[in-house]
C-alpha cells in the first residue's frame, strides 16, 4: 500500500467493537490486491491535492476474522465495548441489521474502511484499554479523539447515523462524507449505504473468492 496513506488498523488492537485483537490480525497492516492498491494510490493523490490524506482502518480481512465476528455476535454477554460502538443497537441485532455478516467483501482483498485526515495530520490519540467509553454517536468533541475530520460518527459505529446519506448528522459531517465518497468513486470504488467508511473496488480481481491468509507481512509475498 502507498506509504503516504495513514493507518489505524483497529482489528489488530483492542480498540474495536469486540474489545480484543481479532483472529487473523497478526500485524497492524493494510494488505490489498495490486489493483486495489493502485486505485487507492490514485485516490490519495487526489486527496492530497485537496489538502487531506486518506486513513485506513481495515483492508484485507481474513475469513477467520469474519468468523470471529459472527461467533462473538452469537454469544451472550461480552458487551464490554457496547457503550462506544453500538450504544443504541442490541448486540443480538447486529447481524440482522446488516452491520455484521458473511461473506465479507474485505476477504476478497479489494475493500477498504477509510476516512479523511486534514494535512498536516494532527496527532492521533492513543486508546488505553479500560478508559471511559463514549458513544460513537456523540458530538465529535466528546467521543474518542480520532484525528480524522468530522464524519458525524466514529468508525465502526453500528447506528443509523452511520448511514452514508443520513440527514441527522451536521452539515460539516455531510460535506466530509460527500468529499470522501466523491474521491473514492472517482477512483473506482463503490460505497456501502450503511457505513460511510466502507468502499469496494468496482472492478475487483477476485469477486468470488474469499481468502484466509493472516494479516502479516509474509502474506504479501
Amino acid at each position: 500500500m502507498d506509504q503516504r496513506i495513514l493507518t489505524d488498523i483497529r482489528y489488530a488492537t483492542g480498540h474495536n467493537f469486540v474489545g480484543r485483537r481479532i483472529d487473523g490480525y497478526q500485524e497492524p497492516l493494510c494488505l490489498l490486491t495490486a489493483r486495489a492498491a493502485d486505485a487507492l494510490r490514485g485516490v490519495q493523490d487526489a486527496a492530497l491535492a485537496a489538502g487531506r490524506s486518506l486513513k485506513v482502518y481495515d483492508c484485507y480481512r481474513p475469513q477467520r476474522a469474519t468468523d470471529d465476528f459472527l461467533n462473538w455476535a452469537g454469544q451472550p454477554g461480552q458487551d464490554t465495548m457496547k457503550a462506544a460502538f453500538y450504544p443504541r443497537v442490541a448486540k443480538a441485532e447486529l447481524v440482522d441489521r446488516g452491520y455484521l455478516g458473511a461473506p465479507s467483501a474485505h476477504s476478497r482483498g479489494s475493500t477498504v474502511d477509510v476516512t479523511l485526515v486534514d494535512m498536516p495530520a494532527p496527532e492521533q490519540a492513543r486508546y488505553v484499554p479500560g478508559q471511559p467509553l463514549v458513544a460513537c454517536t456523540a458530538p465529535r468533541p466528546q467521543r474518542f479523539a480520532d484525528n480524522s475530520v468530522d464524519m458525524g460518527t466514529g468508525f465502526d459505529c453500528f447506528d443509523p447515523l452511520s448511514h452514508t446519506d443520513s440527514d441527522r448528522v451536521g452539515p460539516t459531517a455531510r460535506e466530509n462524507r460527500r468529499q470522501l465518497r466523491q474521491l473514492m468513486t472517482d477512483g473506482g470504488f463503490v460505497g456501502y449505504d450503511r457505513e460511510w467508511w466502507h468502499f469496494r473496488l468496482r472492478d475487483e480481481p477476485w469477486p468470488d473468492t474469499c481468502f484466509d491468509l493472516p494479516v502479516t507481512r509474509s502474506s504479501a509475498d
